[in-house]
């Protein structure tokens, strides 16, 4: 007995009489409370393998699938109508992208250099949802994020590394997925600068945000808060090196078809002007935009030279509008006839509505998402009376669709 009074556990140190049960192995013993312990470390630990395979988390689920350019644009076409030469330097630059990532150290030392993209478009006009496609189709992690949310360092706001943040949530805090990941930053155009503020304030989200921006673009190492926010001294830090991450910039950057005017003087007079040339220029400024374009605005040059491929999205007409509504795999159509099919009710939209729907988009230039609100306005009441009422079918008629939108409070929007 005076020998068993010496024996303890071998985790905690406890003696065997301040416990119920000690489990004696061959060279030591473990309690029950201890036992209990490890249970429940052994269930975190399984649990959060199964989560990190369900998000695609680890290493092996990021293995490179190399898309050529072609069979990207080819997917792109399946979800956003028209902007070929958006797509087509999309397509490029990720392509690009795999290259450079699997490329093999070559004797003569040539190392190719990334070239971040930015992207110039009206509001609706498809930029976000060209960002989503590619997300979908590619195998790297994928992050989109806002600019209008970023602050210099020291304010209230969110510092600029907390991209990288939602990159590395992306592939579940896997560092050397997130190293070969593409970055989407939208809204772009609301970190430029304001020019001479007379006010005493500084501009915290402008300029001071864009030099925030200029090491990560180009390619340095970045210590990240692994759960977002600020940044404190006592915080654990992950090293992310964004030499290897793709950057892609989109932003409406309203009024800078007027710099893009004065610079190429569409005001031109004389005997020798064609005036029908003039006016389809005038209609698509941003055809003709540059980096001198985006400085006007208010983006600095330092900046500038780190995004080196600037392309542009164009206005949407009517033909444009029509093929969005029916052509693409998550067209507006398709989602609302899904949404009547769950309640059992057959959708038909009369092609005169379809007309209806493109021509007043066109008269509040919202792009696609003003197709959306005008859908809604015709839709919301029959989404409101019928589920429950017993109705197997809904034809949208002309009329139908003219009595429910005029009385939408988007008929009595003035157009500009």
């Amino acid at each position: 007995m005076a020998k068993q009074s010496h024996l303890h556990c071998s985790f905690c140190g406890r003696s065997r009489d301040e416990v119920k049960i000690l489990i004696a192995g061959q060279e030591g013993h473990i309690c029950e409370n201890c036992v209990e312990h490890a249970q429940e470390i052994i269930a975190q630990e399984l649990n959060l393998k199964q989560e990190a395979t369900a998000v695609g988390g680890s290493s092996a689920n990021f293995k490179l699938t190399v898309r050529r350019p072609a069979e990207i644009k080819k997917f792109l076409d399946e979800y956003v109508i028209g902007q070929d030469d958006a797509k087509k330097v999309l397509s490029v630059a990720v392509y690009n992208h795999f290259k450079r990532i699997t490329q093999k150290q070559q004797q003569d030392d040539v190392e190719i250099e990334k070239s971040n993209i930015i992207m110039v478009g009206e509001t609706g006009t498809g930029k976000t949802l060209l960002a989503k496609s590619i997300a979908r189709l590619l195998n790297v992690p994928f992050a989109i994020v806002d600019a209008t949310v970023f602050t210099e360092a020291g304010y209230v706001g969110e510092d600029v590394e907390s991209m990288l943040t939602r990159l590395l949530q992306n592939c579940n805090y896997d560092v050397a997925a997130a190293e070969r990941g593409i970055v989407y930053v939208d809204e772009l155009d609301k970190i430029a600068r304001k020019g001479d503020n007379p006010s005493i304030t500084r501009d915290v989200s402008g300029e001071g945000v864009q030099q925030g921006l200029l090491k990560m673009l180009e390619g340095t190492e970045v210590l990240v808060p692994p759960q977002g926010g600020r940044k404190h001294p006592e915080q654990k830090m992950i090293k992310l090196d964004t030499k290897n991450i793709l950057f892609i910039c989109g932003g409406a950057f309203d009024g800078i078809d007027r710099v893009i005017a004065r610079r190429i003087n569409t005001n031109a007079i004389g005997f020798n002007v064609n005036k029908v040339e003039q006016e389809m220029q005038r209609k698509n400024l941003l055809q003709f935009i540059n980096a001198q374009d985006l400085k006007g605005f208010g983006l600095i040059p330092e900046l500038l030279g780190r995004l080196p491929v600037v392309t542009h999205l164009n206005p949407l007409d009517k033909e444009t509008l029509r093929s969005i509504l029916t052509e693409p795999k998550n067209s507006l159509i398709k989602q609302y006839t899904r949404l009547f099919e769950l309640e059992g009710i057959a959708l038909t939209i009369e092609d005169e509505v379809l007309d209806f729907m493109v021509t007043k988009a066109l008269e509040y230039k919202l792009g696609a998402r003003g197709l959306r609100s005008i859908c809604e306005s015709i839709l919301t009441d029959a989404m409101f009376e019928l589920p429950g009422a017993g109705e197997t079918e809904l034809t949208v008629t002309i009329d139908y669709a003219e009595r429910m939108f005029g009385k939408s409070k988007l008929s009595v929007l003035k157009v500009a």
